[in-house]
């Protein structure tokens, strides 16, 4: 019974050590802090602003690709294959500039999280280690809270999946049904042909350029589940 006790008490020790009070800050620190977050609020607003704007880009981009494509019977597929370059391309603009939206809405739901929230809350809250350590260093040492190729797989699956799934069913309808369905394989082969280049070889590309696309979106999502799993004060921003 000793034991259990001496058990006990360690394990009332150890939860303890993962509680962190609210810091008591003077008037001047508490407005100098809510300044502040008023400022990290209004930047990652910005950017996010500036998010939209390169998805607006790809979605244009892709209804011109459309209009052309199907504007006559004559009319040739290649204009959706070309919009994947001009695609990829938003979508690694926009990956970048989500890395720097990440840092100022990481920084403002931190101090939401440990600042306002035990202000607000009645009891006790179970905080981050030192949180304002954690937030003092981001901020003498900069850094992007994610990678880049977490930002692409993440900007995948909030908006370009949808654009990815839009532009394959149009190109698989132009060159199976448009202006009239084929009527056997080597049809389709024809097609799918542009210039030189032979119809499955195009049909390989395009299979590699989704499956790329889906991968990333998968294995990033997988990462981020990980990540958030075993979540440490050194990594709990972004």
């Amino acid at each position: 019974m000793a034991q259990d006790g001496t058990a006990q008490d360690d394990t009332a020790q150890d939860d303890t050590a993962h509680e962190t009070p609210r810091a008591d800050f003077t008037s001047p620190e508490m407005g100098a802090l809510a300044h502040l977050y008023r400022g990290e609020v209004y930047r990652s607003t910005i950017w996010r602003t500036r998010l939209d704007t390169t998805t607006n880009w790809a979605v244009v981009t892709l209804g011109v690709a459309l209009s052309i494509t199907f504007s006559s019977r004559e009319a040739s597929p290649v204009p959706l294959v070309l919009v994947g370059v001009l695609i990829l391309l938003f979508l690694v603009l926009e990956a970048r500039r989500y890395r720097y939206f990440n840092v100022w809405r990481a920084r403002s739901r931190w101090m939401e999280r440990h600042f306002y929230a035990p202000m607000l809350h009645d009891g006790d809250l179970h905080l981050e280690r030192n949180w304002q350590e954690v937030l003092a260093r981001d901020y003498i040492r900069p850094r992007y809270h994610i990678t880049m190729l977490t930002a692409v797989g993440r900007r995948i699956r909030r908006n370009y999946i949808w654009i990815l799934m839009i532009q394959t069913a149009a190109y698989a309808g132009k060159v199976v049904v448009h202006p009239v369905a084929i009527s056997n394989w080597q049809e389709l082969w024809s097609r799918m042909s542009i210039g030189p280049v032979d119809g499955r070889l195009v049909l390989a590309a395009g299979l590699a350029y989704v499956g790329l696309w889906i991968g990333v979106a998968l294995w990033t999502a997988l990462a981020d589940t990980r990540r958030h799993a075993g979540k440490t004060a050194a990594d709990s921003m972004g």
